[in-house]
């Protein structure tokens, strides 16, 4: 019997004294106590995400406060430029089309990082844009864009750069306020080391007068109505007040730890997975890795879709494959929120005899060895 391991990127390892958080008695939100709850998780989250503009909290997935940006943001006809270079970049993509904006496809190569270059070259053919919408991480294929880059470009125009922060945000240096992002979006279950369960969303002023000036078809995820709440502090709808007081927990470590020794800490569990990867002669899938999340090639002849169900099924580490066109070609490993240099060197192990397992030749030892010399050097 093997002691479960979870490194998919999403969900992510849950410390203990948030999960003893979540088992405490239930209590009513509509109260003060709630209230209070709420105006700090506000604070921590506008840290988190380095703004001075208001976070509201929305109770859904990190597609909820996807859905929201979209929705109040681009009203129907008008046009939107999504950058598609992943499962969840084409997300933003099908948000706009639901809604009925005139949605601009960008695509990018899945394995490259779109461009500041490339986004300028799409806001002159399609100078009527109201929003462009990006991955600071595209999950699916753990690739990082310059966010700071493609916000000075967006930043010359009318246009709104939203942000889809949810493998980012708390793992990736990110300052939303200094380099000018208008929308951010983030989700619970990655780096801010809870369940699924809450969204979050950053309004800048320039997007908020942008939302003032659109009819939004939507009630849920209406932000006017979160707005109109949050100045008493409160939430429009029902919110999910265990996950609001147990995210407190997780917030506090968060910033205990100091936010840019996490962001640190997550570049040199990173550089462990990559060094690792070269020294077992894998092959990195991105050609510009985010440190949130790394793809790995699968060797020739090995089956993608068999590594992670052996590793699950074994040896009691469960990692993520790929997806869409990626899938069985790709094995992907997260590095946010609740991990360790120890769960690093675990992680990898396990890769190396599940590889060995499904056939491929694999050298005992050199993975963990590389990872170990990383790890090694940062703590010295």
């Amino acid at each position: 019997m093997y002691k479960q391991r979870l490194f998919a990127p999403g969900p992510t390892p849950v410390p203990e004294e948030t999960l003893l958080e979540l088992a405490r008695p239930m209590f009513h939100h509509r109260t003060g106590q709630y209230r209070k709850m709420l105006e700090q998780l506000t604070r921590d989250m506008q840290h988190i995400i380095q703004t001075e503009q208001e976070v509201y909290t929305m109770t859904g997935s990190g597609s909820a406060a996807m859905e929201a940006a979209v929705a109040n943001l681009v009203g129907r006809g008008e046009t939107m430029i999504a950058v598609r270079g992943g499962k969840f970049g084409e997300r933003w993509s099908e948000l706009g089309r639901a809604f009925g904006a005139n949605v601009v496809d960008l695509d990018v190569d899945w394995s490259t990082a779109v461009t500041a270059e490339q986004i300028d070259e799409a806001l002159k053919a399609h100078p009527d844009t109201v929003a462009v919408f990006i991955q600071h991480c595209e999950t699916s294929t753990a690739t990082a864009c310059d966010v700071e880059a493609i916000a000075k470009v967006v930043a010359g125009t009318k246009a709104c750069l939203v942000v889809d922060g949810i493998t980012g945000v708390g793992a990736l240096p990110y300052r939303m306020d200094a380099w000018g992002v208008d929308v951010t979006v983030v989700g619970s279950q990655k780096a801010l080391m809870l369940p699924a369960g809450l969204a979050f969303i950053a309004c800048s002023k320039k997007a908020w007068a942008k939302i003032e000036a659109t009819a939004s078809p939507t009630y849920y995820v209406n932000l006017k109505a979160y707005r109109k709440s949050q100045a008493k502090w409160d939430n429009p709808y029902t919110p999910a007040n265990t996950m609001v007081r147990a995210a407190l927990v997780s917030t506090a470590m968060i910033r205990a730890e100091g936010l840019e020794t996490v962001w640190a800490e997550t570049r040199r569990r990173a550089e462990a997975m990559r060094a690792a990867a070269r020294a077992l002669d894998l092959e990195l899938f991105s050609k510009s890795p985010s440190d949130s999340v790394t793809a790995i090639r699968t060797p020739q002849g090995i089956d993608g879709e068999a590594v992670p169900k052996v590793m699950a099924e074994e040896f009691g580490v469960r990692i993520a494959g790929g997806q869409s066109q990626l899938k069985g070609k790709i094995v992907r490993f997260s590095h946010m929120g609740y991990t360790d240099a120890f769960d690093v060197l675990a992680a990898v192990g396990a890769l190396e005899m599940a590889l060995a397992r499904l056939g491929a030749t694999v050298e005992f030892g050199a993975g963990v060895a590389a990872a170990q010399k990383v790890l090694a050097q940062a703590q010295a």
